[in-house]
């Protein structure tokens, strides 16, 4: 049964776009995930858009299925590092997100081609990509 006085708010639309974003890198669909957790995909679609909160538990169990640590879900977030809490606390997420790489969908194409690739290419990749920008180490 769905609470109808659930209003979304902008730290549920980040992690429902954050879920989307790393489904969309392991090349999963709607039906994939929820098959995984052991729901529907249209559950995982209301999650997604934030139509749904995802309890702690749930969040676990999606970041368990998608290999994830449940910190990926929150990065992004104002105070989400304890040396930005205090100074961040007026910052809305919104602003966050635009400069955000993951969120583009150009980023997204090539995370999803790189880990298409085997191991030996990738390593290639990575380290033609480390000479381009001028780094050497790790």
């Amino acid at each position: 049964m769905t609470d109808k006085t659930y209003i979304p708010n902008e730290i549920d639309q980040h992690i429902g776009k954050r879920m989307q974003i790393r489904r969309t890198m392991l090349g999963l669909s709607l039906k994939d995930l929820a098959k995984v957790c052991g729901v529907t995909f249209q559950q995982i679609q209301k999650y997604e858009s934030a139509d749904n909160r995802i309890a702690a538990s749930r969040l676990f169990e999606i970041g368990a299925a998608m290999q994830t640590p449940i910190s990926f879900f929150f990065m992004g977030l104002p105070g989400n590092m304890p040396d930005e809490t205090k100074a961040n606390r007026s910052m809305r997420v919104s602003q966050q997100s635009e400069d955000d790489p993951l969120a583009k969908n150009e980023s997204l194409t090539v995370i999803k081609l790189y880990w298409q690739l085997p191991e030996k290419q990738r390593e290639l990749i990575m380290q033609m990509l480390k000479t381009l920008n001028g780094t050497t180490s790790e």
